[in-house]
């Protein structure tokens, strides 16, 4: 039995090869190499120098652009080469926004009125330095971090014995509405006029 079993071994080891060789996918010639994926191609690549302009110029417009994208786009726009500009269209801008935003950051940090959650989220953001995360909490996560710690100061306000009637209420339509504008305008503007009226 066992030399039957040799036997077919060694004849499957010779002719294994012989049988891969004449099956019509691997008998066919090899195949041409394949070019590699390239990564998806920017907008910019397209663009003419006056396209690439309006481009930098679009982001000097925009309010979430800070010291460091207005300066680059300016310097781009006065005396940029259009492969600069597309250069920076492409990953430079990106990484001046990171910069502005981590400054943002940290105006906002050094704020003595940001409250406990903003002062956790943007500690954590700073530790992760996640240019992505950190345009994302700028945009969103920082109004909503904010109306917590506003809602958490207007109850500290309602805690207080001494609060007028007409504060009391102010304070308490705040919380009922409940959304970030009006806790924050209570607490900017809305108690101040209410204490002055």
């Amino acid at each position: 039995m066992r030399s039957s079993r040799w036997a077919l071994a060694a004849a499957a080891g010779v002719l294994a090869p012989a049988l891969l060789l004449s099956t019509p996918a691997l008998a066919a010639s090899p195949a041409a190499p394949t070019a590699p994926v390239s990564a998806a191609a920017s907008p910019y690549d397209d663009m003419d120098i006056d396209d690439l302009r309006v481009a930098i110029a679009r982001t000097l417009g925009d309010p979430d652009s800070g010291r460091r994208v207005k300066q680059e786009a300016n310097a781009l726009l006065d005396s940029g080469t259009a492969e600069e500009m597309r250069s920076w269209l492409k990953t430079g801008y990106r990484l001046a926004q990171a910069e502005d935003d981590s400054v943002a950051l940290a105006t906002i940090l050094a704020d003595p009125d940001s409250g406990r959650r903003v002062t956790a989220e943007i500690n954590q953001l700073l530790d992760a330095n996640d240019p992505d995360a950190m345009r994302a909490w700028l945009e969103t996560g920082y109004r909503l971090a904010q109306a917590e710690d506003d809602r958490v100061a207007i109850s500290r306000i309602l805690a207080d014995p001494g609060i007028s009637d007409a504060l009391r209420a102010a304070a308490g339509a705040a919380l009922d509405d409940n959304t970030p504008e009006a806790l924050r305008y209570f607490l900017e503007t809305g108690r101040y006029e209410i204490d002055n009226g």
